[in-house]
């Protein structure tokens, strides 16, 4: 099963409502109008169910295949959302909204699953029923978390579910994945020294806030050199340092840090949390000081199911003549919720030689499209096959 042929007839189409997304870009839960628009796409393509406000603003559309035999049910899933971020690609139909933009090709995951949600609904060559998923909230908002807190799952009889993202720096088209842990668990620390200020030419009256809090940023990589077993990968990352005085001649009260932590495994999450609890409060204690610590677990680690991984994995050979094993990603994914109450799998389709995703130049490639769209497709033909 190569690209289809009616992909590359629907290309332009496609291409069109990919570009109006990106022209109006819409973040985390406020996607009013792309929900909008998915849900009259579905209507027009002639969906058995379109329902909206799942997860506040996602969109579901159902489609029945021309049998249903065994009862199955498969959910494909897109995002939606887009980044606050100003856009600098100069394209005719860059965002018109200040400050956001389609910086992670969210509008092309969108633009590709109503085109794959086109061709179904046309065809109905499958046996069972395909769930297409269109999510808000990805960049951070849980979106995701909260689709399946809505009772979606159950409420549609959801039995597995697949999720793509494109992958600039891939030749256009290809695929790659990996079974297991793919992308990383993403929590966040937000941590106060106290201790006493007072004149910088006389240290001796102070608990100085700055040295220590030096002391705990340091102390904090051996986590990763010290406490992680070498083959478990972990990264901590303080990336704010705020003092409470600007002052050159003042030892601040407070310092406050902010960082990240990204784990491949709920064990070396655990271990990192407490870990970090204990290196700050016991340099705070040596210190004559204290440490106020906030730690908070974002999304989980994202997980593919080894027989899903498997069979999407064929999928991809056959529409693009392979698929390679992707390498493990440290950034987030809020797909990881659905693969928590449901097996399933996540692949990356290629952007080509493009600007990274979260770049104000980037811009997702509509050459992507067919070979999106027929992945789709075949995911849903090749695992219900028509009677």
């Amino acid at each position: 099963m190569p690209v289809k042929n009616r992909f590359a007839e629907l290309q332009s189409e496609i291409t069109e409502w990919r570009r109006d997304i990106h022209e109006n870009p819409e973040i985390l839960f406020e996607t009013h109008r792309t929900s909008a628009l998915v849900a009259e796409k579905l209507q027009e393509f002639g969906c058995d169910e379109v329902v909206t406000g799942i997860g506040r603003t996602g969109v579901v559309g159902v489609i029945k295949g021309k049998s249903d035999s065994k009862g199955k049910v498969i959910g494909l899933r897109a995002d939606m959302d887009a980044l606050p971020i100003h856009e600098q690609t100069g394209l005719e139909y860059a965002s018109k909204t200040p400050n956001a933009m389609h910086a992670c090709g969210h509008d092309g995951h969108t633009a590709m699953l109503l085109g794959a949600a086109k061709y179904l609904a046309e065809t109905r060559n499958f046996d069972g029923t395909v769930v297409v998923i269109f999510q808000p909230a990805e960049e951070g908002g849980g979106g995701g978390r909260e689709m399946c807190e809505d009772g979606m799952m159950d409420r549609w009889n959801i039995q597995e579910v697949y999720g793509m993202h494109n992958w600039p720096g891939a030749p256009v088209g290809s695929f790659a994945i990996r079974p297991g842990a793919f992308f990383a668990a993403t929590d966040q620390f937000d941590i106060t020294f106290e201790g006493r200020g007072g004149h910088a030419a006389k240290p001796h009256e102070t608990v100085d806030t700055t040295v220590m809090t030096a002391q705990a940023v340091l102390a904090l990589q051996t986590i990763a050199s010290r406490n992680a077993d070498p083959i478990d990968q972990v990264v901590v990352s303080v990336t704010s340092f705020e003092t409470s005085s600007k002052a050159f001649n003042v030892i601040p009260q407070r310092v406050q840090i902010k960082g990240t932590v990204r784990t491949m495994s709920k064990g070396m999450r655990d271990l990192a949390e407490k870990r970090i609890h204990e290196i700050c409060s016991g340099i705070a204690a040596t210190f004559g000081g204290s440490a106020d610590i906030r730690y908070i677990r974002g999304y989980p680690v994202m997980v593919n199911s080894d027989e899903q991984t498997e069979f999407a994995a064929k999928v991809a050979r056959d529409v693009s003549g392979g698929c390679e094993e992707a390498a493990l990603v440290m950034g987030g994914e809020d797909f990881a919720y659905m693969l928590e109450e449901r097996p399933g799998a996540y692949i990356l389709v290629g952007n080509g030689d493009t600007a990274m995703v979260h770049h104000p130049e980037y811009n997702f490639n509509d050459e992507a499209i067919p070979a999106g769209c027929s992945w789709w497709a075949g995911i849903v033909e090749q695992r219900m096959p028509a009677a």
